[in-house]
């Protein structure tokens, strides 16, 4: 069976003090029972399910939410302070006692419910009962303190041996760090020095890459220089010999021009003096062909005559 204790100040008696019990099976909605005791006398009382149900219907409120309202009045304690509010009337004869709760709202309460309760004829049985809950229950929160205590106390161990641990990991993993970093210092320097080579090698080849195509565009290029040089000297010897081949047809025609003209004659020297420009080395060539061709001339000349 489960019970709480409570002390409360009723309304109609505020500087009165009383002790509450409640206690109650599996469920508060399922009923419960209520000893009242201000130390002196004692009443009791229970609260049956159909009247919690009655009840619940009378403050036109679910039944779930009422039972709840209940545990927040009667078991809170100290929590429900100036939320709820008690009521405690006793007849003449001290033989009944009526009890209420209500909930506190903002422009008024309502009442909750009530029950009445009867006098205990041995009172001090009550008060003993109470008194025995109290140090039962204190026994159990003073075990449950000290659990809780070795519990702290073995907590606060491993948290000391997990700092030692820690703080012998942070040492190794900064000596771990120095030695990764000297280490990769190494590696970078070396990275560092393989590139420098490689970029001397890659300098290297590209100059000579360079050099190299240099030398193919000049070959290329002399060997196209001395083509166009061959092709002219080629066109050259073709209009020498077209110029000479024009010339020997107009002979029979004009006898008086070839003997008076001074074309014919000076012919000669224009075509020399054009070679020569066009073509140096090929002078002494085209002036012995001319030579052999001016006896021709003359001899041709000399049977015309005769």
């Amino acid at each position: 069976m489960e019970k709480t204790l409570n002390r409360i100040h009723p309304v109609s008696d505020p500087e009165a003090t009383y002790f509450l019990q409640v206690s109650w099976e599996k469920d508060l909605g399922a009923g419960f029972g209520i000893a009242l005791s201000d130390g002196q006398c004692a009443w009791t009382g229970a609260v049956s399910e159909a009247e919690i149900s009655r009840e619940a219907d009378d403050v036109e409120m679910n039944r779930e939410k009422y039972v709840e309202e209940l545990k927040k009045a009667l078991i809170a304690g100290e929590e429900s302070v100036g939320r709820y509010n008690f009521a405690v009337s006793r007849d003449d004869e001290n033989t009944e006692c009526h009890f209420s709760y209500e909930r506190n709202l903002k422009d008024g309460s309502f009442r909750l419910g009530s029950v009445k309760l009867q006098k205990v004829l041995s009172p001090a049985e009550v008060v003993k009962g109470l008194i025995g809950w109290c140090l039962d229950c204190l026994g159990r929160l003073q075990a449950k303190n000290e659990h809780l205590q070795k519990e702290n106390e073995r907590l606060f161990s491993c948290w000391s041996d997990a700092e030692k641990r820690l703080e012998k990991c942070v040492e190794a993993k900064e000596e771990l760090e120095a030695d990764l970093y000297n280490r990769f210092i190494l590696v970078l320097n070396e990275k560092k020095a393989k590139i420098r080579n490689l970029q001397k090698l890659l300098n290297e080849a590209k100059e000579s890459a360079a050099a190299a195509k240099y030398t193919r565009d000049t070959i290329t290029t002399t060997q196209m220089v001395t083509g166009e040089e061959k092709e002219h000297d080629g066109s050259t010897d073709e209009e020498s010999e077209n110029l000479a081949q024009s010339s020997l047809p107009a002979v029979p025609e004009r006898r008086d021009s070839l003997l008076g003209s001074p074309d014919v004659i000076d012919s000669a020297p224009r075509r020399k003096q054009r070679q020569r420009t066009a073509k140096p080395e090929r002078t002494g060539s085209k002036m012995a062909s001319h030579q052999t061709e001016l006896p021709a001339k003359e001899k041709l000349i000399t049977k015309m005559n005769h």
